[in-house]
């Protein structure tokens, strides 16, 4: 077989920041930030893949697939993968490059995770032609059912899929490609290291506790529909403000999803929009950090319309939505210590020929 080459695109989380994991809808979007997969069959037994970006290579084969590390994406890939009926004779050389910051809340990780699924599908005995959302689906189990690990499933179907989706977990996962053409944004990576699973787990944890509380005495609570003036005598302040925070993103969802599928959006609510979403996440959740206030700041005085902090927080990137001048924009993060991405919408996971 030729060598395979697969791109796959980095994400920003438009609405719904810490909502998919209680089974809430997110709003997503693919960027012009993306991963490349280029590999090829062996013939031997071994598993090589080359990450020149962080000097690394990790080797193993395909007769032990035993999990060695906590998050051993590449065997789970092909764990997964061969419970969904792929079989490997022999194992694979790979390169793994990608423009998306690391660890930085873009989905550098999915976006690798998706591109390795792709790649397996093509490197099985008998290649197989797997749906995008397919793709999204086995990526998830591969990161998040394998280690039962908190996050939600927003990243591995964003970068399959690409472009914009509505996504929504329940009763069964439901995604719809959105057509709004949003224009430009720009990135910025505050440089500043997180830590992904402690947030979530704080974020997640934290308030499916308080969602059991309150069904103690409203037994048929669904966080999908309640109101924020339910009986909350149970909960103590800081509780009271976890609840109201998830109850006004999840409305300020509604209220974007609604402008999206206008005629004409209004491009200032949008930002209004995200604005608010963010400052839930700030004051709330609690999930920003002085530098990238700083950044927001800047960016807003540069004529962005809105931005928020994108993935999990305490670090990591922040966007802003910029379709006019998405130039100033960039350089005023860049002054305050910022590094800055000018993104669009893109495409999902797909083979380059």
């Amino acid at each position: 077989m030729d060598l395979m080459h697969i791109s796959t695109p980095g994400r920003i989380c438009l609405f719904g920041e810490h909502q998919d994991y209680l089974g809430l809808p997110v709003i997503a979007m693919a960027i012009t930030l993306r991963a490349k997969l280029k590999g090829e069959k062996r013939s031997d037994q071994k598993v090589v893949v080359h990450k020149p970006d962080i000097g690394e290579t990790e080797i193993f084969s395909l007769n032990d697939l035993s999990y060695q590390k906590p998050r051993d994406y590449f065997k789970s890939g092909i764990i997964v993968s061969k419970k969904a009926g792929f079989t490997f004779s022999t194992g694979f050389e790979c390169e793994i490059t990608s423009d998306i910051p690391i660890s930085a809340g873009t989905s550098s990780s999915s976006a690798i995770t998706v591109s390795w699924i792709h790649f397996l599908s093509q490197m099985a005995d008998e290649p197989v032609h797997l749906s995008k959302q397919k793709i999204g689906s086995l990526s998830y189990q591969t990161e998040v059912s394998e280690f039962n690990e908190p996050g939600g499933m927003m990243d591995q179907y964003t970068t399959a899929m690409g472009k914009l989706i509505y996504l929504d977990p329940e009763p069964e996962i439901s995604i719809r490609p959105m057509g709004a053409d949003l224009g430009t944004f720009v990135l910025g990576d505050s440089c500043e290291p997180k830590n992904t699973m402690e947030i979530l787990k704080r974020c997640r944890d934290s308030r499916l506790k308080i969602i059991q509380q309150l069904k103690i005495r409203n037994p048929k609570l669904s966080i999908r529909t309640c109101y924020e003036n339910l009986d909350q005598s149970d909960l103590d302040l800081d509780e009271k403000d976890l609840f109201s925070a998830t109850i006004k993103n999840r409305d300020l969802l509604q209220d974007a999803l609604l402008e999206f599928k206008k005629p004409e959006i209004d491009h200032k609510k949008i930002g209004q929009y995200l604005t608010k979403h963010h400052s839930v996440l700030r004051d709330i959740l609690q999930i920003s950090t002085p530098r990238i206030e700083s950044m927001m700041d800047a960016a807003k005085n540069a004529g962005a319309l809105g931005g928020k902090i994108n993935g999990s927080g305490g670090g990591g990137c922040m966007f802003a939505y910029a379709p006019d001048d998405p130039q100033t924009v960039a350089e005023a993060i860049e002054s305050v210590g910022g590094k800055s991405y000018i993104i669009r919408s893109d495409e999902g996971t797909k083979v380059l020929i």
